[in-house]
Protein backbone atom coordinates (compact mmCIF):
# COMPACT_ATOMS: atom_id res chain seq x y z
CA UNK A 1 0.00 0.00 0.00
CA UNK A 2 1.59 3.31 -1.22
CA UNK A 3 1.43 6.20 1.34
CA UNK A 4 -0.37 9.32 0.19
CA UNK A 5 1.44 12.80 0.81
CA UNK A 6 0.06 15.63 3.08
CA UNK A 7 -0.71 17.67 -0.41
CA UNK A 8 -2.80 14.56 -1.70
CA UNK A 9 -4.83 14.61 1.96
CA UNK A 10 -5.29 18.05 1.93
CA UNK A 11 -8.83 19.54 1.86
CA UNK A 12 -9.30 21.69 -1.41
CA UNK A 13 -10.01 25.17 -0.99
CA UNK A 14 -13.89 26.36 0.55
CA UNK A 15 -15.73 26.50 -2.67
CA UNK A 16 -14.10 23.89 -4.69
CA UNK A 17 -14.80 19.97 -4.50
CA UNK A 18 -11.85 17.61 -3.95
CA UNK A 19 -10.68 16.31 -8.06
CA UNK A 20 -10.33 12.45 -8.72
CA UNK A 21 -6.69 11.55 -10.26
CA UNK A 22 -6.90 12.05 -13.52
CA UNK A 23 -6.47 8.53 -15.81
CA UNK A 24 -5.31 10.07 -18.33
CA UNK A 25 -2.32 12.63 -19.80
CA UNK A 26 -3.91 16.69 -20.60
CA UNK A 27 -4.63 17.17 -24.24
CA UNK A 28 -5.92 12.99 -24.75
CA UNK A 29 -9.50 12.08 -24.97
CA UNK A 30 -10.96 10.13 -22.12
CA UNK A 31 -12.72 8.14 -25.07
CA UNK A 32 -10.99 8.04 -28.23
CA UNK A 33 -13.31 5.93 -29.48
CA UNK A 34 -16.37 7.67 -28.75
CA UNK A 35 -19.62 9.03 -30.06
CA UNK A 36 -19.08 9.56 -33.98
CA UNK A 37 -20.32 13.52 -34.33
CA UNK A 38 -23.62 13.97 -36.04
CA UNK A 39 -24.97 10.85 -34.26
CA UNK A 40 -27.06 12.41 -31.45
CA UNK A 41 -30.26 13.02 -30.83
CA UNK A 42 -30.11 16.67 -31.33
CA UNK A 43 -28.74 16.08 -34.37
CA UNK A 44 -31.26 14.28 -35.53
CA UNK A 45 -34.14 16.77 -34.76
CA UNK A 46 -32.01 19.24 -36.06
CA UNK A 47 -32.14 17.64 -39.28
CA UNK A 48 -35.73 17.15 -39.46
CA UNK A 49 -35.94 20.62 -38.62
CA UNK A 50 -33.63 22.02 -41.71
CA UNK A 51 -35.77 20.28 -44.07
CA UNK A 52 -39.32 21.66 -42.94
CA UNK A 53 -37.71 25.45 -42.65
CA UNK A 54 -38.69 26.96 -45.86
CA UNK A 55 -42.54 25.80 -44.99
CA UNK A 56 -42.10 26.99 -41.25
CA UNK A 57 -41.08 30.23 -42.54
CA UNK A 58 -44.01 30.43 -45.30
CA UNK A 59 -46.76 29.14 -42.90
CA UNK A 60 -45.19 32.26 -40.30
CA UNK A 61 -45.20 34.44 -43.33
CA UNK A 62 -49.00 33.67 -43.81
CA UNK A 63 -49.89 33.63 -40.18
CA UNK A 64 -48.30 37.38 -39.32
CA UNK A 65 -50.62 38.90 -42.84
CA UNK A 66 -53.53 37.35 -41.55
CA UNK A 67 -52.76 39.31 -38.31
CA UNK A 68 -51.07 37.53 -36.26
CA UNK A 69 -48.48 39.96 -34.29
CA UNK A 70 -46.75 37.09 -32.55
CA UNK A 71 -45.72 35.65 -35.63
CA UNK A 72 -44.66 38.72 -37.25
CA UNK A 73 -42.53 39.94 -34.07
CA UNK A 74 -40.79 36.38 -34.33
CA UNK A 75 -40.00 37.15 -37.46
CA UNK A 76 -39.26 40.46 -37.55
CA UNK A 77 -36.70 40.27 -35.29
CA UNK A 78 -34.96 37.01 -36.96
CA UNK A 79 -34.82 39.59 -39.74
CA UNK A 80 -33.88 43.09 -38.57
CA UNK A 81 -31.53 43.61 -36.21
CA UNK A 82 -32.90 45.89 -32.81
CA UNK A 83 -31.79 49.19 -33.19
CA UNK A 84 -29.47 50.47 -30.09
CA UNK A 85 -29.59 53.93 -28.74
CA UNK A 86 -26.81 56.12 -29.63
CA UNK A 87 -26.27 58.48 -27.43
CA UNK A 88 -23.58 61.19 -28.56
CA UNK A 89 -21.25 63.24 -27.05
CA UNK A 90 -21.84 66.63 -24.96
CA UNK A 91 -19.41 69.14 -24.22
CA UNK A 92 -19.26 69.92 -20.80
CA UNK A 93 -17.48 72.62 -18.73
CA UNK A 94 -14.97 71.92 -15.70
CA UNK A 95 -12.96 73.83 -13.99
CA UNK A 96 -9.81 73.16 -15.66
CA UNK A 97 -7.11 74.45 -13.09
CA UNK A 98 -9.54 73.14 -10.05
CA UNK A 99 -9.02 70.04 -7.87
CA UNK A 100 -11.02 66.41 -8.32
CA UNK A 101 -13.84 67.37 -5.77
CA UNK A 102 -14.28 71.04 -7.55
CA UNK A 103 -14.80 68.95 -10.98
CA UNK A 104 -16.86 66.40 -9.00
CA UNK A 105 -19.37 69.08 -8.35
CA UNK A 106 -19.34 70.67 -11.76
CA UNK A 107 -19.93 66.79 -13.04
CA UNK A 108 -23.29 66.56 -10.45
CA UNK A 109 -24.47 70.11 -11.27
CA UNK A 110 -24.37 69.51 -15.08
CA UNK A 111 -26.60 66.40 -14.34
CA UNK A 112 -29.06 68.19 -12.18
CA UNK A 113 -29.51 71.24 -14.69
CA UNK A 114 -30.33 68.32 -17.36
CA UNK A 115 -27.00 69.04 -19.00
CA UNK A 116 -26.11 65.67 -19.49
CA UNK A 117 -27.97 62.87 -18.74
CA UNK A 118 -27.64 60.98 -15.17
CA UNK A 119 -25.83 57.80 -16.52
CA UNK A 120 -22.97 59.72 -17.87
CA UNK A 121 -22.50 61.96 -14.64
CA UNK A 122 -22.45 58.40 -12.76
CA UNK A 123 -19.87 57.00 -15.24
CA UNK A 124 -17.85 60.20 -15.05
CA UNK A 125 -17.95 60.15 -11.45
CA UNK A 126 -16.43 56.62 -11.67
CA UNK A 127 -14.04 57.83 -13.81
CA UNK A 128 -12.78 60.63 -11.73
CA UNK A 129 -12.61 58.72 -8.47
CA UNK A 130 -10.56 56.50 -10.81
CA UNK A 131 -8.31 59.33 -11.48
CA UNK A 132 -8.18 59.97 -7.37
CA UNK A 133 -6.70 57.05 -7.24
CA UNK A 134 -4.13 56.97 -10.02
CA UNK A 135 -3.14 60.08 -8.43
CA UNK A 136 -2.94 59.69 -4.80
CA UNK A 137 -0.54 56.46 -5.97
CA UNK A 138 1.50 59.19 -7.76
CA UNK A 139 1.57 61.28 -4.91
CA UNK A 140 2.38 58.71 -2.54
CA UNK A 141 5.63 57.24 -4.87
CA UNK A 142 6.74 60.80 -4.61
CA UNK A 143 7.09 61.47 -0.92
CA UNK A 144 8.21 57.53 -1.21
CA UNK A 145 11.25 58.64 -3.24
CA UNK A 146 11.57 62.02 -1.25
CA UNK A 147 12.32 59.53 1.73
CA UNK A 148 14.48 57.62 0.03
CA UNK A 149 17.00 60.70 -1.20
CA UNK A 150 17.00 62.42 1.65
CA UNK A 151 17.98 59.15 3.57
CA UNK A 152 20.78 58.07 1.34
CA UNK A 153 22.14 62.22 1.96
CA UNK A 154 22.83 61.78 5.15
Amino acid sequence: MTKKTDSENALPPAGEKKRPPQLWKKGQSGNPAGRTPGTSKAHELREKIRDCVPDLIAKLMEQAKGGDVGAARLLLERVLPAIKPVELPQAIMLPSDGNLTEKGHALLQAAADGEIPAAHAASLMTALGSLAKVAEVDELARRVAALEDSATKK
